[in-house]
């Protein structure tokens, strides 16, 4: 089985971006918000753009099952404040907790939080208890930056941070650190906020000793982890200066990488850097890049190729490919293994 950890539904039906842009009108005082009921999308509507979109490509190149959460760029946790995003949210996990419904061998949901920019990370509690278990998800984004690129928010070692730790802890899903849009006109949304913000996390984690208060915390930095692998000495370098233990110790208990990354050799790195338990495969299909590789001529984003060009062992490309993520993300193991697979 060929499991990818990082799907996004961007291909949502316009119904959704309306709905949107209403809430976003209202806090102008044009009209009033929507309510959740004002959302009307058929089951047919949704299996149109799954079956044309992700499904299909799924298909193509392989895929058995993907991790399926709101679409990361429409998070924009920075618009409006918190009681706006916990109704966004809402209709964005419903959302795709329908998909798996309508495809329960295909997709598992994963959720987004209903944060807000100097809001108490405590507030997510409910929404992440409710998608857990009532919707079934079986992950949850977390945005390091809710300000939406001006990193107004304390870093994730910080214990403002613990109440919701704790309690997804308790519930023993794992986290996959992702921001959203970037309202910041310096940084480009998925060339630049996205990897800056892989990188910026793992610095955080660096600095902190987030997982001596919780070992069974685990963290998914997608995007094969920004900088990180390319800079692996670096950081080793800094966290040795800063007296902390090597990061074989300090981090790779607890963080995870996946595979995003859309070339040859830099799949390669992440895989020659990285010990091969902490690689989970992905390819953030339908997502930010979308084009055909003019010198492969195959899409960017098609990264089974790479891995599987990697020269891997068997052994490894299976723990890659399944294995890691049946660990990582338990509760996604235990709906595949009620389905007998």
């Amino acid at each position: 089985m060929i499991i990818d950890c990082h799907g996004h539904y961007t291909t949502a039906p316009p119904a959704l971006g309306e709905w949107r842009e209403r809430q976003i009108q209202a806090l102008t005082g044009d009209g009033e918000a929507p309510r959740q009921a004002d959302l009307r999308i058929s089951d047919d509507e949704i299996r149109e753009t799954i079956e044309a979109n992700q499904l299909r490509q799924m298909d193509e190149r392989g895929i058995d099952v993907t991790v399926f959460s709101p679409r990361a760029s429409f998070m924009a946790h920075h618009i409006g404040d918190f009681a706006v995003s916990q109704a966004w949210a809402r209709v964005c996990n419903d959302l795709c907790a329908r998909v798996a419904e309508l495809f329960p061998a295909r997709f598992a949901p994963a959720a987004m939080l209903p944060q807000s920019p100097g809001v108490d990370p405590a507030t997510c509690i409910p929404e992440l208890v409710r998608a857990v278990e009532e919707l079934g998800a079986v992950a949850v984004n977390l945005n390091p930056d809710p300000s939406g690129g001006h990193w107004t928010a304390p870093p994730l070692t910080d214990r403002s941070w613990y109440p919701l730790y704790e309690k997804i802890v308790e519930l023993d899903v794992p986290v996959m650190v992702h921001v959203s849009t970037s309202d910041n006109a310096a940084f480009h949304t998925t060339g630049a906020h996205y990897l800056n913000a892989d990188t910026t996390a793992v610095m955080q984690l660096i600095q902190g000793d987030l997982f001596a208060d919780f070992p069974s915390l685990r963290l998914v930095v997608p995007h094969g982890g920004g900088a990180v692998p390319y800079h692996w000495g670096r950081f080793r370098g800094l966290a040795q200066a800063l007296g902390k233990p090597e990061l074989t110790d300090h981090l790779l208990n607890n963080v995870f990488f996946d595979t995003c990354v859309y070339h040859q050799p830099g799949i390669d790195l992440l895989l020659k850097v990285m010990p091969h338990k902490n690689v989970l495969f992905a390819s953030e299909m339908i997502g930010a890049v979308r084009g055909v590789d003019p010198v492969t001529g195959h899409h960017f984003d098609d990264s089974r190729r790479y891995v599987e060009a990697a020269g891997l062992s068997p052994a490894d490309l299976a723990a890659i490919e399944e294995g890691n993520a049946r660990t990582v993300y338990p509760r996604l193991d235990a709906r595949l293994r009620k389905a007998s697979r």
